[in-house]
C-alpha cells in the first residue's frame, strides 16, 4: 500500500512539473490569437512571427553570445580551480572552495543588485562603465555559472585514474606535456558537460540579466517578459517552445557526457 501511495505521489509531482511545459508547447501551435479551447486549428505561423520580431531575434543573438563567452570563461577558470582544489592540499582550501560555490546559495536578484552597485563603483573609479556594453553582463554570467563548471570538472577529476598520468611522467614527459596530452583528454567529459551546462544556465537567466543588461540591449528571457506586458498571443509560446527545445537538447547532450545526477 505504501509503495502505491508513493508511486501516486511521485506521478503527481512529475505531472505538476511537466504539464505546464506540455501546455506551452501545445499553445504554440494554436491557430488563434486568443487562448480558446478547443483550438479552431493548428498552425506554424507563430514560429514565423517570432522569427520576424526584431526584439526576439536580437535577444536570442545576445543570449547566445553572452552564454557562449561566459561558459568559455567559466570552463577555463573551472579547470584551473578544480585542478588546485582536487589535486592539492593547502591552508584555506575549504574557504576557496566555498567562495567559488557561493553564487549557488545567493539569490540571483541579490547578486544582480550587488553587481550593479559594484559596476557603478567601477565606473566612478576608472571612468569605464561595464554596463554600457555586454562586458558587465558577460562578467556577471561568468560568475553565475562558475560554480557549475567547478563542480562538474572537479567531480570528473575525482573519478579519474591518475595511473595514466604517472606512467607518462615515468616515461619522461614534462608536466605541461602530461597536462595537455593526458590530463585534459581524460577530463573531456567533464569539460564538455561543464561548457554545455554553463551555457544553459546563462542562456535562460532572467533575474541577474534584468539588472545588468545595458540600455538598448536585451536577452531572450527579458524580451519574453517585456513582450508579455503588452501582448498575449501564441507568439510568446512559440518562443518559449524553441527555448525549451534548445535547453532540453543541451541537457540530454550534457547527461551523455556526464551524469548530472552526480551533482544536482
Amino acid at each position: 500500500m505504501f509503495r502505491l501511495f508513493a508511486s501516486i505521489f511521485i506521478a503527481s509531482v512529475m505531472a505538476f512539473l511537466v504539464l505546464p511545459v506540455i501546455f506551452i508547447v501545445w499553445v504554440a501551435f494554436f491557430d488563434s490569437s486568443f487562448l480558446t479551447f478547443p483550438p479552431p486549428g493548428y498552425t506554424l505561423k507563430w514560429f514565423a512571427a517570432a522569427a520576424e520580431t526584431p526584439v526576439f531575434l536580437n535577444g536570442f543573438i545576445t543570449s547566445m553570445i553572452v552564454a557562449a563567452i561566459s561558459s568559455t570563461i567559466s570552463v577555463i577558470c573551472g579547470i584551473m580551480a578544480a585542478m588546485v582544489l582536487v589535486r592539492h592540499e593547502f591552508p584555506g582550501r575549504d574557504v576557496l572552495n566555498g567562495l567559488l560555490l557561493s553564487p549557488l546559495i545567493i539569490p540571483n536578484i541579490v547578486l544582480g543588485v550587488a553587481l550593479y552597485i559594484f559596476f557603478i563603483a567601477v565606473t566612478d573609479l576608472f571612468a569605464f562603465d561595464p554596463i554600457s556594453s555586454n562586458v558587465g553582463l558577460i562578467l556577471a554570467h561568468s560568475m553565475l555559472v562558475m560554480p557549475w563548471a567547478v563542480r562538474l570538472i572537479g567531480a570528473n577529476l575525482l573519478g579519474m585514474d591518475r595511473s595514466v598520468e604517472e606512467a607518462a611522467r615515468n616515461l619522461g614527459a614534462s608536466s605541461s606535456t602530461v597536462f595537455f596530452r593526458v590530463t585534459l583528454p581524460l577530463m573531456r567529459g567533464g569539460i564538455v558537460a561543464a561548457a554545455l551546462f554553463s551555457f544553459i544556465i546563462s542562456f535562460e537567466n532572467l533575474e541577474l540579466s534584468l539588472l545588468i543588461v545595458s540600455p538598448g540591449r536585451t536577452t531572450l528571457p527579458i524580451a519574453q517578459m517585456q513582450y508579455l506586458e503588452f501582448n498575449m498571443d501564441p507568439t510568446i509560446a512559440a518562443v518559449s517552445t524553441v527555448q525549451i527545445i534548445v535547453i532540453a537538447a543541451l541537457l540530454l547532450i550534457t547527461d551523455r557526457f556526464f551524469k548530472l545526477s552526480r551533482i544536482v
